[in-house]
């Protein structure tokens, strides 16, 4: 495949992406393989584009103030694509995808099951005219099972595989209840493992010479990344229990008061905890056998915790962070996303990004956590207006001519 136009000489510069796929999961993928340095070309409904697109408040402002057609949410995850506008619907349209298809490395879709089928653009009929293509589907449930033709959604993944159950406080504290994580991270995981799987593809590809079909659901994802909580529940057969900010595991490991608001308390094993006893005045806590050792703090924690939050709620916030800084115990802030962005930390690693953008000047991004010294990453192209690029990729790519592209733009295919 020929040298792609994301990042120069990032790690898949040479690799080309079909992205089919629309609003988080797959586009998040597909990010992820920009950032990389990959080619990836963004097929969307000609006039309305990615669902996303109309998902704002709030939207992008240009120089004046004034709102542009760009939402917030689109630009989070569509950088360093480029975006074509096809109509699926028509057999023409169906055509140029499919053509598409057969000069790319990698195709992207989250289409219900079978959808692609009647389009001719499914993993069954584009094999054979490319083997080497490495196909990955994402859908709710997957290609198979009981639940493979129900449409599935972050907010309902995470209440079905589980992570709702252990998230919020329990129901007889204020507040108490089931509660969704704060972002769609249903989504954003299985993003993160559809690119790990491309990635494992590759490497069978260049053994083997073949591609494959990914199979990525979400919810396998949420099961999969429940990590200790599902351990917990294997191992014990006890089914875990919302704990709000503290951890099942590790104690004492939460949220605490202070004066003037609240941090977090990372105690990770017994020589921080007597650290901690120490600088509390409490230096009998290391020793006592409710509290000397992580398995005995579980196990008492509903009289420790009190212990503790008596004392921390004494000094301001910044006094703790302090004093449990100098002596090596983990804690933090619990910051606003304000705060977030003006950290010296974040601000050191360069996380924010302001890329060109052609309505608004300059858009602002967040930068990808990868760091590779030999082929860095950034996809340094802002997120694409619809169709921003479809005259040239279908002059480069397919090599139409002026006047076929002409002729499709007029027909409504394009």
């Amino acid at each position: 495949m020929p040298v792609s136009t994301g990042a120069t000489g990032g790690a898949l510069s040479e690799l080309r992406v079909l992205d089919l796929s629309r609003v988080l999961a797959g586009p998040w993928c597909g990010q992820i393989l920009a950032d990389l340095g990959a080619q990836v070309i963004k097929i969307e409904r000609p006039g309305c584009g990615d669902d996303t697109r109309g998902w704002g408040p709030p939207y992008l402002r240009d120089a004046a103030g004034q709102e542009t057609s760009e939402s917030a949410y689109f630009l989070g995850a569509n950088r360093g694509k480029q975006s074509v506008t096809v109509d699926l619907t028509h057999p023409e349209g169906q055509a140029l995808v499919r053509r598409l298809a057969l000069r790319c490395d990698v195709l992207l879709e989250n289409f219900k099951v079978g959808g692609l089928a009647r389009y001719g653009l499914d993993y069954a009929s584009l094999q054979p005219l490319n083997p080497r293509l490495i196909y990955c589907s994402i859908t709710g449930f997957g290609q198979d099972g009981p639940y493979a033709q129900r449409p599935g959604y972050d907010f309902m993944i995470q209440a079905m595989g589980g992570l709702m159950s252990i998230t919020g406080e329990p129901d007889e504290r204020p507040g108490g209840g089931p509660q969704k994580v704060g972002v769609a991270l249903a989504d954003i995981l299985t993003g993160l493992y559809a690119a790990v799987g491309v990635l494992g593809a590759l490497a069978w590809r260049e053994r083997s010479g073949l591609g494959q079909h990914l199979d990525l659901a979400l919810l396998d994802v949420q099961v999969a990344c429940l990590a200790n909580q599902a351990l917990n529940y294997l191992v014990s057969g006890q089914v875990p229990q919302r704990l709000g900010n503290a951890h099942p595991n590790i104690v004492p490991y939460q949220a605490f008061p202070a004066a003037d608001g609240h941090f977090i308390l990372a105690v990770g094993n017994d020589q921080q905890f007597a650290r901690l006893a120490r600088l509390l005045g409490e230096s009998g806590w290391a020793e006592d056998s409710r509290y000397a050792t992580n398995a005995a703090r579980v196990r008492h924690r509903e009289s420790l915790i009190p212990l503790l939050e008596e004392h921390l709620r004494q000094r301001q916030v910044d006094h703790w962070l302090r004093e449990l800084e100098g002596l090596g115990i983990p804690c933090g802030p619990i910051n606003t996303l304000d705060r977030v962005f003006a950290d010296p930390q974040v601000q050191h690693r360069g996380l924010r990004l302001d890329l060109v953008h052609p309505l608004a000047g300059t858009a602002p991004g967040v930068r990808s956590p990868l760091r590779l010294s030999a082929t860095p990453t950034g996809a340094e192209t802002a997120p694409p207006l619809l169709g921003q690029h479809t005259e040239e990729v279908l002059s480069t790519v397919l090599e139409l001519p002026v006047q076929e592209l002409a002729r499709l733009r007029t027909a409504g295919i394009i």
